[in-house]
C-alpha cells in the first residue's frame, strides 16, 4: 500500500510518466454533450449507474492510489475535502479505477476499498473498470482526470483538478481548483466558466487492446 511520506521519491519513475496532455487521445465524451451511459460493479459488488443519479450533480474521478499525483490530493485532504464539500451539496461523487489486472499498480477491489477508506474517503462509491471501458469512453488519460455531469446528464466539465500541474501538496493551497469552479458556475445555473483545462498526472494503466 503507498503511503504518502516521501511518495515522490518512492514513484520518481511514475512522475516522470506524469501525461500533460501532449498524447493524442481520442476522446468520445465531449463538453456541451451527453455523458456517456455506464454500468460499473463498485468495490462492495454491487452494479452502479450513471443513471442512477439522473436529476444530480455527478463528479467522476479517475484514480490510481499508486500515483503520486493522487497522493497528492489525497495526502493534503484535498480531494476528501472537495468531496465531502460535493456530498453536502447532494453532489454524487464516483472514484474510477481503471488500472488493468497485470499491472503492479493494480489492487484488487477489496484492497482499493481499504487503501481509500484509510486515507478517508468521501466519495459515494469506488467503481471497478478493469477493462478500461468506461475510461476510454471518457476519454481519461491521468489519475486524477476529473469530470462534472451536470443533473440533464450533460458534461460540463472535464480536465485537470485544478491549475497546480505538479505532485507537490504544498501546491494545493494557491491552486484554482476547476471541479470546485465548475460545480459552483453548474449549481448557480451559469455556464461553467473554465469547462475544460489540461489534466496532469500518471497515465491511466489501460488494458491492451
Amino acid at each position: 500500500m503507498p503511503t504518502f511520506i516521501d511518495s515522490r521519491r518512492q514513484w520518481l519513475v511514475a512522475a516522470a510518466l506524469a501525461a500533460m496532455g501532449t498524447a493524442a487521445w481520442a476522446q468520445t465524451a465531449s463538453v456541451g454533450q451527453a455523458a456517456p451511459a455506464f454500468e460499473l460493479v463498485d468495490t462492495q459488488g454491487k452494479a452502479v449507474s450513471l443513471s442512477d443519479f439522473k436529476g444530480k450533480h455527478v463528479v467522476l474521478e479517475w484514480t490510481n492510489p499508486g500515483c503520486p499525483f493522487v497522493v497528492k490530493h489525497y495526502g493534503s485532504q484535498n480531494m476528501q475535502g472537495l468531496q465531502q464539500e460535493a456530498a453536502a451539496k447532494d453532489v454524487v461523487w464516483l472514484s474510477i479505477s481503471s488500472t488493468a489486472p497485470g499491472y503492479s499498480d493494480y489492487l484488487a477491489p477489496a484492497a482499493l476499498a481499504a487503501q481509500y477508506k484509510d486515507w478517508g474517503t468521501a466519495a459515494a462509491a469506488m467503481l471497478m473498470d478493469d477493462s478500461g471501458k468506461v475510461g476510454r469512453a471518457y476519454g481519461a488519460r491521468t489519475t486524477p482526470h476529473m469530470y462534472v455531469i451536470d443533473p440533464q446528464g450533460v458534461l460540463v466539465y472535464a480536465g485537470g483538478i485544478d491549475d497546480k500541474r505538479s505532485s507537490n501538496p504544498a501546491d494545493v493551497k494557491t491552486a484554482k481548483n476547476f471541479v470546485r469552479a465548475a460545480l459552483a458556475d453548474s449549481m448557480a445555473g451559469k455556464p461553467v466558466a473554465t469547462p475544460t483545462a489540461t489534466p496532469y498526472g500518471c497515465s491511466v494503466k489501460y488494458a491492451a487492446g
